[in-house]
């Protein structure tokens, strides 16, 4: 029997990206509330009680309405909001997370899809945490620099809406300067780590893609580890997988500059350990789709997991 996917919220950025990766699809079937109807909320509640998987792409205070709203037991949830991602009765839809994460998604009716910022984060760090190549009490910094389209609406008419007041035609933009952001539970709790991350993440003048990074240095860390250490242990925690990537020695040497465009409309993953041994520091980089393995190409792994079909199904793993 075909599967059938209702995504509330498909008019804003991420569930355009998961309508398209699914419109081509032969094993599912979408639903569709008609378009003379979309404002009338008993046509909603309809879908999102009818559908076997409902994806919700709203802002948070929405998606936390939208779940009191699902009263059919049968109906499974992923959120690609923020609202439920500490959530002790959520699954967290990162399947490379650890090796029991595929069958928590894989059984749970309730899943929350990682931030952008944190899949970067977590896919980093988290394996060196356990590890103990950095403490969990390490003060870990995170930065780097996405595309406008991770700020919703709001951001890309920024960006792109040359009548809007908010229009700019800057480069370069840090934001969240008062240090707090939504993001940063998740980043901590899944990290392992004792602390808050200083996260300092800033916007670019490109639509879509994104670099993660967290230095560390080295001669501050317990054992003294070195690049090839780390780089170890991050290819040990992601063996296998097929939309994480963890680049070889010589792969780093040859990526001397960290295109955060490249792995644009894929569900890719790559990891990078640059640095120094000589100087003790490493520069450990992410690269992802924010759209992507970052939003909409999560979402899509996390229902075929969901549903007991292909995991690569509508996904680019290559680039």
């Amino acid at each position: 029997m075909v599967a059938t996917v209702f995504i509330d919220g498909e008019a804003g950025t991420t569930g355009l990206s998961i309508r398209q990766r699914l419109a081509v699809r032969q094993d599912l079937r979408l639903l569709d509330v008609e378009p003379a109807l979309r404002k009338d909320v008993a046509a909603r509640v309809d879908k999102l009680n009818a559908a076997d998987v409902v994806v919700l792409c709203l802002p948070d205070d929405a998606a936390r309405e939208a779940v009191s709203l699902i009263e059919n037991p049968h109906v499974r949830v992923i959120d690609a909001s923020s609202a439920h991602r500490v959530a002790p009765d959520w699954a967290y839809g990162f399947p490379e997370m650890s090796k029991l994460a595929r069958g928590s998604i894989a059984k749970a009716r309730r899943v929350s899809n990682p931030g952008c910022w944190p899949t970067g984060v977590i896919a980093l760090l988290k394996p060196l945490v356990e590890a103990r190549l950095a403490p969990a009490s390490w003060p870990f910094l995170v930065h780097g620099v996405s595309g406008y389209s991770g700020g919703g609406k709001a951001m890309i008419a920024e960006f792109e809406d040359v009548a809007s007041p908010d229009y700019t035609t800057t480069p370069f933009k840090p934001y969240a300067l008062s240090m707090g952001h939504k993001h940063i539970p998740e980043m901590q709790r899944y990290a392992g780590m004792d602390h808050e991350p200083l996260f300092a993440p800033a916007v670019g003048r490109f639509r879509q893609g994104m670099v993660v990074e967290a230095p560390l240095p080295l001669y501050a860390l317990p054992g003294n580890p070195r690049l090839n250490d780390l780089r170890a242990c991050l290819a040990d925690a992601y063996a296998g997988e097929r939309f994480v990537h963890v680049a070889s020695a010589a792969q780093t040497e040859a990526s001397a500059v960290a295109d955060p465009q490249r792995l644009n409309g894929t569900n890719r993953l790559e990891l990078f350990v640059f640095g120094s041994d000589q100087w003790g520091q490493a520069r450990l980089v992410a690269l992802l789709d924010n759209l992507g393995k970052g939003a909409g190409g999560a979402a899509v792994q996390n229902l075929n997991i969901m549903l007991g079909l292909e995991e690569t199904g509508g996904l680019i793993t290559q680039v």
